[in-house]
């Protein structure tokens, strides 16, 4: 975390850097564009380029006052305010500016100069000149860490050591297997796995499992992870391994689903998707701000400068949030807001508004149209994370209950569907292939019929914990319908695809499945279509569910690829 927050302070301390050295840039358009105002003959246009200006200076002033504060320059700030307000005061009133309001604008134009030069005084003493895109790698992007997959099992029956550790491994887990004591103190001393599953009885004692963890656990800094397997279910055994620390138990023969429920939830948090927060803001540097604020609490951020732009990073960013200005060139937020509201797809994200606005009818008409939420520049870092992070957990919650299917997880259909015709577009935009696979689980209604429907239900939960494990997290897994899943699989090729389906579909098979202890195996069938070889959303579709039913036809347990017809 240390780490963390010093590359968070350097990065801040280079953005300052770049916005000093950018001051004199930002302050003379407003000197250049009031002495074009003054200067404008009156003729027949002379009403309309005036106004223009005035918008224009409004613009200018607002934008400086807006960032200045942000980045240790009050005093700047508070100069821009106050022009702000009188070209503000002017522009609602619908006049030009009269004698006496054009001279407190020159008065004031002055005081900003005046203020800038102090601010830097000695020029040749400025720093080394930075620019934002040099600036060094963000604090997300250093301390991004790969989820901890690695498994201790500790069993000293050899075959059930085999057999429990193929199927932990099925399920995207890397197992390391023990049959003696003395081999897992010596390889916890070099690795730290995510879990440690233990066996309680061995030939040293009938509790020598919960016993070694006990001393494994003294003198650690972090507790070990361990999960609790045995042939014993009574309540001493389960006593111990709670007093142990053991964090589940699992009476033998073990069902393999809630073994991997339990792995699941020690490793999710570090799996969890990063919050998506799209930051649209025409100040490249206070974007920036933003941007490493909120990127040193683990949120990933887009930056967008031209709000005209901003269709695309919606469609491609799929962001939790937006966090925008309200009054930038070519679009204000207010505007821009309402667009987005337009689009049902986009209906329930949050926007919160920046800006310098302070009148508050004003602020409640920007959100009466489309905001959620009003913050003032300049903003503390700690208030700008405060506020946005209780809203993107909620719009992150909101998203998954209104997206997901309830039993496993996965987009349901309507979203699969929805996300399929995004990103064929992507992939259109971009010219790189596209894979979309249809899976159907095979004689499914006959587990139904056989074990009983909460053994189907557990069976899809399986597959879909398997899908989401062994695919990568830009892939888009959805449950179709009934026993059919489905899967996107972004700038993937006809081989890679099938490669990889082929592998998910032999690891499903080797997945012991429970009920009423019985154990039984299933498989299923995968059918998988192309872009561009197929060319829309619905020819994708179409054809990836002819070649299921062509596995069907050819004996199920198969992957086929659709022809290009």
């Amino acid at each position: 975390m240390s780490k963390a927050l010093d590359s968070f302070q350097d990065q801040l301390k280079i953005l300052r850097s770049v916005y000093r050295q950018q001051l004199p840039e930002r302050i003379e358009p407003i000197e250049t564009t009031w002495n074009q105002f003054i200067a404008i003959r009156k003729d027949e246009h002379y009403y309309q380029i005036a106004r223009d200006c005035l918008v224009s200076l409004h613009y200018l002033t607002h934008r400086l006052a807006g960032s200045s504060a942000s980045f240790g320059f009050p005093q700047i700030g508070e100069a821009a305010r106050r022009l702000e307000l009188l070209f503000m005061a002017i522009l609602e009133s619908k006049k030009l500016p009269t004698a006496e309001e054009q001279a407190q604008i020159t008065v004031a134009i002055a005081i900003l100069q005046e203020v800038a030069i102090a601010a830097f005084p000695d020029q040749s003493s400025r720093q080394p000149i930075y620019t934002l895109e040099n600036l060094p790698e963000s604090v997300e992007s250093e301390n991004v860490n790969l989820p901890n997959r690695l498994v201790f099992l500790v069993e000293d029956d050899s075959i059930l050591c085999q057999d429990l550790a193929l199927q932990i491994s099925c399920f995207g887990y890397q197992v390391r297997t023990f049959q003696e004591l003395n081999e897992l103190k010596k390889a916890l001393i070099v690795a730290s796995p995510a879990a440690v599953v233990m066996d309680i009885v061995f030939p040293e004692n009938d509790l020598a499992g919960t016993k070694i963890v006990q001393n494994l656990q003294q003198g650690r800094s972090q507790p070990l992870p361990v999960l609790f397997i045995s042939a014993r279910g009574d309540l001493m055994a389960r006593l111990q391994a709670v007093r142990a620390g053991g964090k589940a138990y699992f009476p033998k023969p073990i069902k393999i689903a809630e073994l991997i429920d339990a792995l699941d939830k020690l490793t999710s948090v570090q799996a969890t998707q990063a919050y998506r927060v799209l930051i649209v803001e025409d100040d490249g540097a206070l974007a920036a701000y933003y941007g490493i604020t909120l990127q040193q609490v683990g949120m990933e951020t887009e930056i967008v400068t031209d709000p005209l732009a901003i269709m695309p990073h919606l469609n491609d960013f799929r962001p939790d949030l937006i966090l925008m200005d309200m009054y930038m060139p070519g679009c204000n937020g207010i505007e821009l807001a309402a667009v987005i509201r337009q689009q049902p797809n986009y209906v329930g994200i949050p926007i919160v508004f920046l800006s310098r606005e302070t009148d508050f009818n004003k602020q409640l008409t920007a959100i009466g149209l489309g905001g959620d939420d009003f913050l003032t520049k300049p903003i503390e870092p700690q208030h700008l994370i405060a506020s946005v992070m209780p809203r993107v957990e909620r719009s992150r919650l909101v998203r998954s209950l209104m997206t997901c299917d309830s039993l496993t997880g996965l987009l349901n259909h309507t979203t699969l569907k929805e996300r399929l015709v995004t990103e064929v577009k992507r992939a259109s935009r971009l010219h790189s292939p596209l894979a979309f696979a249809m899976i159907d689980i095979d004689r499914f209604k006959s587990i139904n019929d056989t074990y009983g429907h909460l053994t189907g239900d557990r069976v899809l939960k399986s597959l879909s914990r398997l899908l989401k494990q062994r695919l990568r997290q830009t892939d888009i897994t959805g449950r179709y319908g009934g026993e059919e899943f489905a899967v996107i699989l972004p700038d993937t090729d006809s081989n890679a695809a099938v490669k990889v389906l082929d592998e998910i579909r032999l690891k499903f098979a080797q997945v012991r499945q429970q009920a009423d202890g019985e154990e039984f195996s299933v498989t299923f069938s995968c059918g998988i279509a192309v872009y561009p070889q197929q060319q829309n959303s619905t020819e994708l579709n179409e054809a990836a569910d002819r070649a299921l039913y062509e596995a069907k036809h050819q004996g199920r347990d198969r992957v086929i690829l659709a022809n290009n017809s």
